[in-house]
């Protein structure tokens, strides 16, 4: 599990429920608990705020070369927060706060908000309190805070430095090459601008990166797509076989989904909005041999799982016995004694 997750650079989660899913379709046999267990546990995984500012899952061992890799100058960093009416030095006396606050251990966000407010002022509690990380996530952005273990119904955040006391920064050239060969062995071929969408970094910055790299690249042409890979993988990856259609069932935001700007291989233009929706919302996909060929939907009821599948065509026999297995390990992973697999 650790593995795959460093694999695909990183599980996409800001619903912790789609991000234990997305786990489950890559590997076989994971159980429920298995999560929530390397992260708070094991502490073989961690959680925080990181490409394109969303939450995601990473080895624990990535998390401070991946943060290298994507930090932006800090008046790019701190400008959403300016015009919220917080100053740099508040932002700053803030950040020092919060990293005071968890000398004695992991907090409640409310708890840090309570602190910093005493410490800085009102406006800065806002922006401890901010649903989208505010001050918090400028601390975890410089690998001095991450999230801790939930506490009842609320999130902890604690110091990187407690929490994982090995994890060591790379220098800014093997974050760099390192981030970038990574996501090319995961989304290759890939263009600098599917990169650039990929981590929210400046062209400026994903132009460096690609320099830099150079050696380790190669240009070539896959299923249509022109792009870059890491030199070595072309050859293997057309030695790939595979026997019968391959089927998963993702969950909402999944990681597969997002590794390009341009989706035109993932998902035909016609059913692109049902897929990609509005305020960023991204859907359960059905994925038959890397495309989405339909969006789903589940609800858990008791011990009662029902799985609505909603494919864009008719689908092949192959097909249907792959989307009704899946079902059934989805029903396993989330511990449901009955299953109702219902096609639209």
């Amino acid at each position: 599990m650790v593995r795959v997750a460093g694999d695909v650079c990183g599980i996409q989660a800001q619903v912790m429920s789609a991000a234990e899913l997305a786990l489950r379709a890559r590997v076989g046999g994971l159980r429920s608990a298995d999560v929530p267990d390397a992260l708070w546990r094991k502490r073989t995984l961690v959680k925080t705020w990181c490409m394109r500012g969303a939450v995601h899952l990473l080895p624990s061992e990535d998390l401070l070369p991946v943060l290298r890799a994507l930090r932006q100058p800090e008046s790019r960093s701190f400008s959403w927060l300016t015009r919220g009416g917080l100053s740099v030095q508040a932002i700053e006396t803030s950040v020092q706060a919060i990293v005071r606050a968890l000398r004695d251990g992991p907090r409640t966000r409310r708890e840090l908000a309570e602190h910093v407010g005493k410490t800085v002022g009102a406006t800065a509690r806002k922006w401890v309190e901010h649903s989208w990380g505010g001050v918090v996530r400028v601390a975890c952005a410089r690998g001095l805070v991450c999230f801790g273990p939930d506490r009842g119904n609320e999130i902890t955040f604690t110091l990187v430095e407690d929490w994982l006391p090995s994890a060591r920064a790379p220098t800014d050239f093997a974050a760099t090459v390192g981030l970038l060969t990574r996501y090319l062995g995961a989304y290759g071929p890939a263009t600098p601008a599917d990169y650039g969408r990929w981590t929210s970094l400046t062209s400026g910055d994903v132009g460096e990166a690609w320099r830099l790299a150079a050696g380790d690249l190669v240009r070539t042409v896959a299923a249509g797509r022109e792009g870059w890979m890491v030199r070595g993988d072309p050859p293997a990856a057309k030695r790939v076989r595979l026997d019968g259609p391959v089927v998963r069932l993702l969950p909402v935001f999944d990681t597969f989904l997002l590794g390009h700007r341009d989706k035109g291989h993932l998902v035909d233009a016609a059913h692109y909005k049902r897929v990609y929706r509005k305020a960023g919302w991204i859907s359960q996909a059905i994925l038959v041999d890397g495309r989405v060929a339909g969006v789903w939907t589940h609800r858990l009821r008791g011990e009662r799982l029902e799985i609505i599948l909603d494919p864009f065509r008719p689908l092949p026999r192959p097909v249907r016995e792959g989307i009704q297995s899946e079902a059934q390990d989805v029903s396993r992973f989330l511990e449901a004694a009955r299953l109702d697999l219902r096609f639209t």
